[in-house]
């Protein structure tokens, strides 16, 4: 086969492997702050956020739980498909944070409204997530950009998943 013949077949599978959702719906790299904001003075419950060190989407969703109300504890890993794993999140559930807020499991991009109905309603489940990255999600804000609507995932203790908030 001649180059020009293989040529749009390379830029076809480079196109392919840039766009593959593979990796970045498990640890997004989203630009933002690195840091978690300071909640030493927040009165909510307490939430442990599990997230890599590259990860910007993963502070701004902080910022977002923070003016909620909630107290973050901060924990940087590298091993994050290992939280994953240790807290029952599906691949097809995962997005690049995870925490634990009071015994639940809280995956992505997860709205604090969401959140604080589950505390308040107290559903026997593991958790909630929000699989993926979805533009206009908490954390995953755009500007110029029209939010895309996403569900709220419940997760059963068995693994499988119900709608339980849309936006």
């Amino acid at each position: 086969m001649e180059w020009k013949t293989l040529a749009p077949c390379g830029a076809l599978l480079s196109a392919l492997l840039l766009c593959s959702p593979g990796p970045l719906l498990a640890h997004g790299d989203a630009k933002g702050p690195s840091v978690m904001p300071s909640t030493s003075q927040a009165t909510g419950p307490a939430m442990t956020i599990y997230r890599s060190a590259s990860c910007g989407c993963c502070t701004q969703w902080g910022q977002h739980i923070a003016a909620a109300g909630f107290r973050i504890n901060d924990q940087i890993r590298e091993d994050m498909d290992r939280v994953k794993q240790a807290n029952g999140i599906a691949s097809d559930q995962a997005s690049c944070h995870t925490a634990i807020v009071e015994g639940y499991v809280i995956e992505g991009h997860v709205p604090a409204t969401s959140i604080q109905r589950l505390l308040a309603e107290r559903p026997d489940i593991r958790g909630l997530a929000v699989p993926g990255m979805p533009i206009g999600s908490p954390g995953m804000e755009v500007k110029g950009s029209k939010a895309d609507p996403f569900a709220v995932m419940a997760i059963a203790h068995d693994g499988s998943t119900t709608v339980f908030d849309r936006f």
